[in-house]
């Protein structure tokens, strides 16, 4: 499984994604997964990424929390969490995309 955490410098938010984020790879079993770390700079890498806010959790080169209608641009990123509005996916959100992504590999490690 391939991890990454996009984000800008000065996010008030990825450093929340990145413990959710580890926190969530351990539960499930994943906690020697590699979490790529990719700062995105500029307008320009905001496209080529399609950088919709910082945070943002790519699972396998896919972003499970894309919202279509959310711009590509260097700005922060809200979740829909059950508390309401987050600038961080919960753990448990993570934890259901981690295991939808892991498939059956997952099952044969426990």
């Amino acid at each position: 499984m391939d991890v990454a955490l996009l984000y800008f410098d000065g996010c008030p938010n990825w450093e929340v994604a990145d413990a959710r984020l580890r926190d969530a790879l351990a539960e499930i079993g994943c906690g020697d997964v590699r979490v790529e770390h990719r700062a995105v700079s500029t307008p320009e890498e905001a496209e080529a990424a399609e950088f919709r806010g910082s945070p943002t959790v790519l699972v396998n080169g896919q972003d499970p929390f894309l919202d279509q209608d959310s711009p590509v641009g260097l700005s922060c990123r809200v979740y829909r969490t059950a508390d309401g509005l987050a600038g961080s996916p919960t753990v448990r959100q993570l934890i259901g995309v981690l295991r939808e992504a892991a498939g059956p590999s997952l099952d044969s490690r426990d």
